[in-house]
């Protein structure tokens, strides 16, 4: 089955960092989408999660402004403290509203924003996490006809994430590590998993 997709959104907490790496250094250097990941970090750890990934891949790793134009061949982190939307311009916007699910940035604002903009072209990937953020937002790209995608609880870190989202019945895909690993740099041939 083949599809046409024009974003990538990831979302993590708790061990999300190690799932990150390798992500990120699959992705060759012509990945011709935007990934754009939320993952909880310290309201002091700004930069850090951008500076660590950028080791790891080929492809540009930014911190993204308010109004700065989503591109693609970019990997954007949310900053530390504030949530990341996506604006129907494709551009991005900082929020610095109450916390969602204890946490700022949410992957569950990040996710249902996203979900509004690019709707069936949009891939959205759950990872391992502490705490049921994310399920909500994911849930929202599937409704909109997006392709979601999430971490087996079993290869979790931490799997109440990952959980949330298969009982919110978000999860269309519920893939171990590696195979996530291998299939998101697919996806702008339009494969998804089988």
């Amino acid at each position: 089955m083949t599809r046409t997709f024009d974003a990538v959104v990831i979302g993590c907490s708790a061990g999300g960092l190690e799932v990150l790496r390798p992500l990120v250094a699959a992705l060759p250097a012509r990945f011709p989408l935007p990934v754009i990941i939320a993952s909880h970090i310290s309201p002091e750890g700004g930069g850090l999660l951008a500076e660590v990934l950028s080791w790891s891949g080929a492809l540009p790793i930014v911190e993204p402004h308010d109004k700065q134009a989503v591109l693609p061949g970019h990997v954007y982190i949310a900053p530390a403290n504030y949530h990341l939307l996506v604006e129907a311009e494709r551009t991005f916007a900082l929020s610095v509203d109450e916390q969602v699910c204890y946490a700022r940035p949410s992957i569950d604002v990040l996710f249902m924003s996203a979900a509004d903009v690019w709707g069936p072209h949009l891939v959205g990937v759950l990872l391992t996490g502490a705490n049921a953020d994310g399920a909500a937002g994911l849930k929202a790209i599937r409704e909109a006809g997006g392709l979601t995608i999430v971490q087996d609880p079993a290869t979790a870190f931490a799997d109440a994430m990952p959980n949330a989202a298969i009982q919110a019945d978000a999860a269309q895909f519920i893939l171990p590590v590696d195979e996530i690993i291998s299939a998101v740099p697919l996806l702008p041939l339009g494969k998804v998993p089988t």
